[in-house]
């Protein structure tokens, strides 16, 4: 595993300091994952934003087709796609000028990744907020 896929600093500023996550993939379906991490990301304060092409209300928050659609600043992309599908949301990331992209567990595109940081955008990739919050909480 590369490491500087989950660099603590990019983690602890997306966790700790930026408050608005875009969800890829958050439709209004509680058995999916996507819904529970909204729900723990609702939690911890944090203010959530659907991004699915039917643009569904979720968790009490306006959905939006695409993160161009997003009227306002996004602080963190989270991307619930599978790996050969998450590159372009990253893209889209920079172009609409998050700060941060998060790729779910097993989310990995290598290329993505060093698009994005060269940008000067902070990525992780392969873990979840419940895996990085839950082990801050034991420590």
């Amino acid at each position: 595993m590369n490491t500087s896929w989950q660099d603590p600093g990019a983690v602890s500023s997306m966790l700790d300091d930026w408050e608005t996550w875009a969800i890829v993939g958050l439709s209004g379906n509680p058995d999916r994952t996507a819904y529970r991490i909204a729900e723990l990301l609702q939690r911890r304060g944090k203010r959530i934003v659907p991004i699915h092409p039917t643009a569904p209300t979720v968790l009490g928050e306006q959905g939006y087709a695409t993160l161009a659609d997003v009227p306002f600043l996004i602080d963190v992309v989270d991307v619930f796609r599978q790996s050969e599908a998450a590159g372009e949301f990253a893209d889209q990331a920079v172009e609409v000028g998050a700060k941060g992209v998060w790729f779910q567990l097993g989310v990995i595109d290598e290329a993505a990744f060093q698009r994005t940081t060269a940008k000067g955008v902070a990525m992780v990739m392969d873990t979840c907020p419940a895996i990085e919050w839950s082990a801050r909480d034991s420590a």
